[in-house]
């Protein structure tokens, strides 16, 4: 017997409270027709001053569930999942912008295409009201989700889902807030939850909106920023680094075309280029390198594999961090033999204006290249460790012994 329990979040909601209640009851029989036998209908007053928890009472068919305090959006859903008895699991927003009567449609999909997450997309082309800030708001976060998660979204911040209870402890741990469900989404990315988005039409709600387009967008922004950090930190800071050194390339490569040029003294400009570039490719390899370092400390924790690749580009999937001990030995005798170079110049009567810029260019290559060399030793110490648990339990391979008859055992020895 399939189960779908809807859990609406309600905060001073009086004047819509009812309406949604009566749209989402009348359900069931679409509900059966996609497999669904039963509905459960829950709602968390969240602290609430006005009369909602009242008006929700008043309907036998409904679970009623009440924080004494506010608690946030987030923390009502959770105490609602909590008290919820079905395997499915549904929720929508109290204001009425979400309609009910597409749960069918949902469930159809999770069933039919056993999936653990269905978001209700309002993003996906049907009929919407959202203003226009919020609609741009959002499709910033997609699209940034789109990214770290290397996985197309198209609405990563929808307040309609349906989810099978068993997914949740892979979800787990969300926050208590209206962030609630773009960490959802980023979570159910990377822990490679099998989801789908469906098309749904979305109204203007019912009263005044409680979401701040600032704070609120400020918060999802830096939660979806964490969330991917705990999961695959090179994504977004082997990101920035590399577009840091893309910017040192350039500058590098623009003061060296004016040097080949004839130009032997450079202005206070170009000497600002040079701080830049130097300090773009220091922060550009320190970022990239802590990036990948980060990634095999994220993977001992899940005890996951190490999570390769930038972008889901193939060109970025080699495990370079692999390499990071030879290319610094190559980079730091690169800056050593320039070094050695400019010094027999100078000591040969050429001006300091003239070998300053090779010095400094001497002096990155070995501060980058002994970077690269240090993190190259701790990502191969990383490697080792991951690797410890997997080639424990093959070395150990084997049924435990048991009552058995008396054999001859020839261990054979490897050649």
């Amino acid at each position: 017997m399939t189960t779908l329990s809807i859990v609406i979040p309600a905060y001073n909601e009086e004047n819509g409270i009812a309406q949604i209640i009566e749209r989402v009851l009348p359900i069931g029989p679409s509900l059966s027709e996609v497999g669904v036998d039963a509905l459960e209908l829950l709602v968390v007053d969240d602290g609430s001053r006005d009369r909602t928890a009242e008006i929700a009472a008043g309907y036998p068919e409904v679970l009623l569930v009440r924080h004494i305090v506010n608690q946030g959006y987030g923390a009502a859903l959770k105490t609602g999942f909590g008290h919820a008895c079905g395997d499915l699991l549904g929720f929508l927003d109290a204001d009425g912008t979400y309609p009910p009567e597409h749960f069918a449609d949902l469930c159809r999909v999770a069933l039919e295409e056993n999936v653990d997450l269905v978001v209700g997309s309002r993003m996906s082309g049907a009929e919407s009201e959202m203003p226009l800030v919020r609609r741009i708001g959002n499709l910033v976060f997609a699209n940034l989700a789109s990214l770290l998660g290397n996985h197309r979204v198209r609405d990563s911040a929808s307040g309609m889902r349906v989810i099978r209870r068993e997914a949740l402890s892979r979800l787990y741990p969300l926050p208590d807030g209206l962030n609630f469900t773009p960490v959802m989404s980023i979570r159910a990315l990377h822990e490679e939850i099998a989801w789908r988005e469906v098309p749904i039409p979305y109204k203007e709600r019912v009263g005044r909106s409680k979401l701040s387009v600032v704070r609120d967008g400020m918060r999802f922004l830096e939660t979806i920023l964490w969330t991917a950090l705990t999961y695959n930190p090179v994504r977004i800071l082997g990101g920035v680094g590399l577009g840091l050194a893309a910017v040192a390339a350039l500058i590098a490569v623009a003061i060296v075309a004016v040097r080949l040029g004839g130009t032997t003294r450079l202005g206070p400009w170009w000497v600002a280029g040079v701080f830049v570039g130097s300090l773009c490719a220091f922060a550009g390899v320190t970022l990239f390198a802590l990036g990948t370092t980060a990634n095999y400390l994220v993977s001992l924790f899940h005890k996951n594999p190490i999570r390769q690749g930038l972008f889901g580009h193939p060109l970025f999937r080699r495990p370079l961090e692999r390499h990071f001990g030879w290319m610094g030995v190559v980079v730091a005798l690169v800056g050593l033999v320039i070094g050695i170079i400019s010094l027999a110049l100078g000591v040969g009567g050429w001006a300091v204006e003239r070998l300053w810029f090779y010095l400094l260019g001497a002096a990155m290559c070995l501060i980058l290249g002994l970077q690269l060399a240090v993190f190259g030793v701790m990502t191969r110490v990383l490697a080792e460790l991951s690797q410890r648990e997997l080639e424990i339990g093959r070395d150990l391979e084997g049924s435990p012994c048991e009552l058995r008859a008396p054999a001859t055992v020839v261990a054979q020895s490897a050649e």
